[in-house]
């Protein structure tokens, strides 16, 4: 079949937790991710990839809307993001393409097994979600009814098996914007498939220098389950690949692998994710053109947020960019190395410390900014973090109040202040936006949740 248009597919793959660093074409001595490090070779890798609000939910809703989290209302997990403005796959559908979404959604807010239906779907027609589960072994999963099925095995091999079927059926005439996004490899660590546990020692590991002795133990254990889930997805995307290949889609179809936020595992002593360091902040981005456009491998070194996402990929396709949307288009520096990204820094931000990351366990407000040499902090009590990446890329020495670095701190300051300013934000306590937003908290500052069938 002749396609009706030039517009290229798009096919957007995302995991949970899966921090920058964990991959092997990033360095990192200890993961085996061979397929991911093949696509890394055809890709422009976006070295400098940050989730803004380094949690599922904000992440979500951001990449859905283009928009920031005090702008779209998600800036906690296990709340609804309403439909105020127009999303991504609305977008796409409105310029004729077909959507499909396969994988866990986490913005509804209703329940994390409750059935999500259409009108709460952002514009996704074709649909095999789930809210929110980490049981990747016992997954369920609505189509069409709110009947629940489930995922046969681990749920990540099911739910690509799904989008190939989907690649496999679809109607060749008509382009997709189809986003799978995978569970792992968030915890639970020790739930992969055996061979893929067994391919790492814990006691073998080398961990980050910013790891501190008295956290190794811990880490050590999670991160060889970590990385083990790490193999297991590398595993599914090579498959997926591999599919797109010999269906003869990718020629016409634009690949993405990401994920919503990283994951701290020791480094600092902080487990989890929403603080402002890198292996918190920083997420893989790789972005493989249609290969009729021509591969283009290389990095692209600007600062690239959550709200960026959608502008930049509607800008590659030629389709509209909402009015709505805050983020940056990030098309035209993608497709012609000659000309300056759009923005010199991203937005970092956490609006509610909540759970591991909770006042108790040392959490706090913060706004940043990342750039590309820098990271700078500042906290409802004043500048908190200052990082020079390019000179200390494990953040080791903490540049702020340093005489010697009294000038970059001024301008980044200033530099952060007028984002603030240009975005409305007056940096409250997070008690002020859970107030204004009518969410309720509990004692760790997280919004409590069920499963939605009790």
């Amino acid at each position: 079949m002749a396609r009706e248009t030039d517009a290229p597919n798009v096919i957007f793959v995302f995991a949970d937790q899966w921090h920058a660093q964990a991959t092997g074409y990033a360095g990192d001595p200890n993961v085996h991710t061979p397929h991911l490090d093949r696509l890394a070779g055809e890709s422009v890798n976006l070295v400098n990839a940050v989730a803004g609000c380094p949690v599922c939910g904000p992440y979500r809703a951001s990449l859905l809307t283009g928009r920031y989290p005090l702008s779209h209302g998600v800036f906690v997990n296990d709340v609804h993001l309403e439909h105020r403005s127009p999303s991504i796959a609305e977008a796409f559908k409105e310029a004729g393409y077909d959507t499909a979404y396969v994988g866990k959604w986490h913005v509804n807010g209703r329940g994390r097994l409750r059935f999500i239906p259409p009108e709460d779907r952002q514009g996704f027609e074709f649909w095999r979600g789930m809210e929110c589960t980490h049981r990747y072994n016992e997954s369920g999963y609505y189509a069409d009814t709110d009947e629940m099925l489930t995922w046969d095995g681990y749920d990540a091999e099911a739910q690509t098996r799904c989008v190939a079927d989907y690649i496999r059926s679809h109607d060749r005439r008509r382009p997709f914007f189809l986003a799978l996004s995978w569970g792992p490899p968030h915890s639970p660590y020790q739930t992969a498939p055996r061979q893929f546990r067994e391919m790492y020692d814990e006691a073998a590991l080398s961990l980050r220098p910013n790891v501190p002795e008295a956290d190794e133990g811990w880490a050590r254990r999670d991160l060889a389950g970590y990385y083990a889930h790490c193999s297991a997805l590398d595993s599914c995307l090579g498959q997926l690949l591999a599919e797109v290949d010999e269906q003869g889609l990718a020629d016409d179809t634009i690949f993405v692998f990401t994920s919503d936020h990283g994951d701290m595992h020791g480094s600092h002593g902080a487990p989890a994710k929403q603080w402002p360091y890198d292996e918190s902040i920083r997420v893989p981005f790789l972005l493989r053109w249609p290969r009729r456009l021509g591969r283009r491998p290389r990095e692209c070194t600007g600062p690239f947020n959550a709200v960026d996402v959608m502008p930049t990929l509607l800008g590659l396709c030629g389709v509209d960019i909402p009015a709505s949307v805050e983020g940056n288009d990030f098309s035209g520096c993608l497709t012609d190395n000659t000309r300056p990204a759009p923005s010199d820094a991203a937005l970092i931000a956490c609006y509610q410390p909540f759970a591991a990351f909770s006042r108790q366990e040392g959490g706090r407000e913060y706004r940043g900014l990342r750039t590309e040499r820098h990271t700078y902090v500042r906290s409802l009590d004043g500048p908190w973090l200052l990082f020079d990446n390019e000179h200390d890329p494990h953040q080791l020495d903490n540049l702020c109040g340093n005489p010697s670095s009294a000038d970059i701190q001024d301008q980044l300051e200033s530099r952060l202040q007028a984002m603030l300013d240009e975005q409305g934000d007056t940096f409250q306590p997070g008690e002020f936006y859970i107030e204004q937003w009518g969410y309720t908290v509990d004692e760790t500052g997280a919004v409590p949740y069920d499963t939605g069938l009790g």
